[in-house]
């Protein structure tokens, strides 16, 4: 299912035919997104993102995570989903990411804004965090325009580019989220 925003931006389902044109993103991408991503190494050539979006697919239909492509006036833009969802506790964290060139233009606060909505009204999540480094300011401006709640820092909570370092964490309740 399709989440419209608005005329410009659309989170399509992750699906195969998405490998292609999205490892051509990361590729031309690859310094801008190796910045904050630990994932991007990982994506040496088209082969290896088919691999991640069938592992993608088999994880969205066991319910573990619910992967979207963004369209930004129907060119792909990057990817954003709800991840790690723990189906007992309710609970899971949206990641997302853009080419550099569609940056500035709010796709992620509004993409963020939809999968939020998507993930405590169509997924019945009680709790979604936002996990970011520590210095990734754009990352954390997102979180904190949705009003989410900073919870703390994860000392190092993640080993990227040879060195573990410290994440932001923010929380939104299902409750506090209806209450915006």
């Amino acid at each position: 299912m399709n989440l419209h925003i608005n005329n410009d931006i659309v989170l399509e389902p992750l699906s195969p035919a998405h490998a292609g044109p999205v490892f051509d993103l990361i590729e031309a991408n690859r310094s801008h997104l190796s910045e904050w991503l630990t994932w991007v190494e990982r994506m040496q050539n088209r082969a290896d993102f088919e691999q991640f979006v069938e592992d993608s697919g088999r994880r969205a239909d066991e319910g573990f995570e619910a992967p979207f492509v963004i369209l930004y006036k129907g060119e792909i833009a990057g990817r954003i989903g709800i991840y790690y969802i723990n189906k007992p506790f309710r609970f899971g964290s949206i990641g997302y990411w853009l080419g550099e060139k569609f940056q500035g233009k709010g796709i992620i606060v509004q993409s963020s804004e939809a999968i939020t909505e998507y993930g405590f009204n169509a997924l019945g999540l009680n709790r979604i965090e936002i996990r970011c480094a520590v210095g990734n300011d754009k990352s954390r401006a997102v979180a904190e325009r949705l009003g989410f709640q900073h919870e703390g820092i994860m000392r190092d909570g993640e080993f990227l580019n040879g060195a573990f370092i410290d994440l932001h964490v923010f929380s939104m309740l299902k409750k506090e989220w209806a209450l915006r």
